[in-house]
C-alpha cells in the first residue's frame, strides 16, 4: 500500500491538459507531466484494501473489472510513494509488455474496480503507470535485452497490433526466432493507424517500442499481407508455429437508405487516412475540411473521430448515439466493482464544446436515411428519437413518430464497432470460426482447428480493449512455447 491514511489526506489529482483551443492547433499529445511530488501523493492514496480488485481482471456483467493483465498495482503504487522508481518499473514490466500504450489509451478498468472508489474518487492508476514507464525511459533503464540463446524454432505472428506485438515479445524472450507480418506500411496495427497521434504519438511512443523490439531480434515484415503478398500455404512450410493476431477489423455497417453515397465512410478508414496524412504531411484521402461532420456511434472511436475532424478544420461536428444519456452516478444495477456506466466528457467532446459552445453528442437518436443534393452528393442525415422497449426479454430501440429531424452533413463517419475478423485469410488457411465469426480457438490452449496454428486478441475474442489484446498475446505465446518445447517458463 502507499501511505497509511494517505487516501484520507490527499485528493485525486490527474495531470492537466493543454487548453482545448490551444491543442486543436496541432496533433501532438496534450497531457502535461505531473511533478514527482504530486505523483508520490497519488501513489500514497493506494490503501491497504485487503483484496485489491484493481488487478483481478475478470469479466463482470459483460465488462472488464480490474486489470486484464493483472498488473501488480498496489505494489508499484507503494514504490512510487517511497520514491523507488526503478523497483516500480521492474514490477510493472512483470505483467505488462507495453505500459506506455496502456498508460495512454486504456480506459482503466482497474480504476473502475478500485476499492477506494466505493467511497471516494479512485486512485489515479493509469497516470501512475504511464509516469513509471516514461520515467524509466528517461533514466535509460529501458534497454534492449539481447537474447543469449536461440531454440532453433521459428514462429510467424500475423498482425502487429497489441496482441501480435505482445505475443512476439514474449516468444522472443524465450529464444524463439519471431517474424511479424503486417500488411500496412508501418508496424503497430490499431495503435499506429486506429488511434490518433494526439492520443498516442506514433514516432515518440509506438515507433520507440518497435525499434526496441527490432534491436532485440524480432523481424518485422511491413507491407506484407499474408494471403496476398506472401502465400498463406508457405507459413507452415517455413515456420514451426503460426499465431494469428489479425484483429476484428470488419466494421459494423448501417444499412439505411443512402448508405452508398460517397460521403458515408467507416470511422476507421477516416482515422487511418488522418494519421497517414499527419505522418506524411500530405492531405488526407478522407477529409473533414470545411464540412459538417456527423459521427454515428460513441465510444473511443467516436471520440477520436470528433477530435480528428476538429483538427482537420471541419465546419461543425455532431455525434449521434442510439443509447440514452448515461447517469451522472452509479445506479443500483451497476454496483462496484463493475465498470461504472456513468456520464463522461472525453477529450474530443471537450474540444467540440470549446469550439461550438456545447457537447456534440445527441442521445437516443436513430439514423433513418442519408440524403443527397441535386448533384447526388451527401448533404444531410435524417434522424429520429428512439425509446428502448422490452420485446421478448430484450431491450430494442423503437423510433418515435413525429420526432424526425434533418441535420446537414457532407461527411458521415460510422463508428459503431466491429463484427469480427476479416475472413479471406481464415478461409484460405481453412481456419474454423465460431458462431460470432471469430476464430475458433481453445479457451486455454489458444489452438485453432489447424495444427500448429494459434490465435489471440480481437480475432479470437472479438472487439475489445488494448489491455485484453496484450493479455491474449501473452497467453498465446505461453501456449505456443509449451507446444514447441513441451514446457514453458512464460507467465
Amino acid at each position: 500500500m502507499g501511505k497509511v491514511k494517505g487516501f484520507m489526506e490527499f485528493q485525486r489529482v490527474v495531470p492537466s491538459d493543454s487548453k482545448p483551443l490551444e491543442r486543436l492547433k496541432d496533433w501532438q499529445e496534450f497531457h502535461e507531466e505531473m511533478p514527482v511530488s504530486a505523483l508520490r501523493e497519488q501513489g500514497a492514496r493506494c490503501m491497504d484494501c485487503g483484496t485489491p480488485y484493481c488487478h483481478t481482471g475478470f469479466m463482470l456483467s459483460g465488462m472488464a473489472s480490474g486489470c486484464p493483465i493483472h498488473n501488480l498495482i498496489p505494489e508499484w503504487n507503494d514504490y512510487v510513494y517511497n520514491g523507488l522508481w526503478k523497483d516500480a518499473y521492474e514490477r510493472l514490466m512483470k505483467t505488462n509488455n507495453f505500459p506506455e500504450f496502456t498508460g495512454r489509451v486504456c480506459p482503466a478498468p482497474c480504476e473502475g474496480s478500485c476499492v477506494l472508489g466505493i467511497i471516494k474518487p479512485p486512485v489515479t492508476i493509469k497516470n501512475i503507470e504511464c509516469s513509471i514507464i516514461e520515467h524509466a525511459f528517461a533514466e535509460g533503464w529501458v534497454e534492449p535485452k539481447i537474447i543469449a540463446y536461440r531454440t532453433g524454432k521459428r514462429v510467424a505472428v500475423i498482425g502487429s497490433g497489441p496482441a501480435g506485438l505482445a505475443c512476439a515479445d514474449q516468444l522472443n524472450k524465450v529464444g524463439h526466432s519471431v517474424t511479424v507480418f503486417e500488411r500496412d506500411d508501418r508496424i503497430g496495427g490499431l495503435m499506429m493507424y486506429g488511434i490518433p497521434n494526439m492520443k498516442l504519438d506514433k514516432e515518440l511512443v509506438v515507433q520507440r517500442r518497435v525499434n526496441m523490439m527490432k534491436s532485440e531480434g524480432i523481424v518485422f515484415m511491413e507491407s506484407t499481407e499474408v494471403g496476398v503478398d506472401y502465400p498463406a500455404d508457405k507459413l507452415l512450410e517455413e515456420f514451426d508455429a503460426v499465431v494469428l493476431c489479425t484483429g476484428a477489423t470488419r466494421p459494423r455497417d448501417l444499412e439505411v437508405e443512402g448508405r452508398a453515397l460517397s460521403g458515408v465512410n467507416y470511422a476507421m478508414d477516416f482515422l487511418r487516412s488522418s494519421t497517414k496524412s499527419v505522418l506524411a504531411s500530405t492531405p488526407p484521402d478522407i477529409s473533414a475540411v470545411g464540412k459538417d461532420v456527423i459521427v454515428i456511434g460513441g465510444g473511443d472511436t467516436g471520440t477520436d473521430c470528433v477530435a480528428s475532424s476538429l483538427r482537420q478544420g471541419c465546419r461543425s461536428v455532431m455525434q449521434l448515439e442510439i443509447m440514452p444519456k448515461p447517469p451522472l452516478e452509479r445506479q443500483l444495477d451497476n454496483p462496484w466493482p463493475e465498470w461504472p456506466k456513468t456520464f463522461k466528457v472525453d477529450y474530443g467532446q471537450e474540444e467540440a464544446a470549446a469550439v461550438q459552445g456545447e457537447d456534440p453528442r445527441k442521445y437516443a437518436m436513430m439514423t433513418k436515411k442519408f440524403l443527397s443534393d441535386d448533384q447526388g452528393e451527401l448533404c444531410a442525415v435524417e434522424v429520429s428519437s428512439v425509446e428502448w422497449v422490452n420485446v421478448d426479454g430484450r431491450f430494442v430501440p423503437q423510433p418515435l413518430s413525429g420526432t424526425e429531424q434533418i441535420y446537414p452533413a457532407q461527411l458521415v463517419l460510422l463508428a459503431m464497432g466491429f463484427v469480427g475478423p476479416e475472413e479471406h485469410l481464415l478461409q484460405a488457411m481453412q481456419i474454423l470460426q465460431d458462431e460470432r465469426s471469430n476464430i475458433k480457438a481453445d479457451e486455454k490452449s489458444y489452438r485453432t482447428s489447424r495444427e500448429r496454428i494459434f490465435a489471440a486478441g480481437d480475432a479470437r475474442r472479438g472487439q475489445s480493449l488494448v489491455v485484453w489484446a496484450i493479455n491474449e498475446g501473452r497467453g498465446a505465446a505461453r501456449e505456443c512455447d509449451r507446444f514447441l518445447m513441451g514446457q514453458t517458463s512464460l507467465p
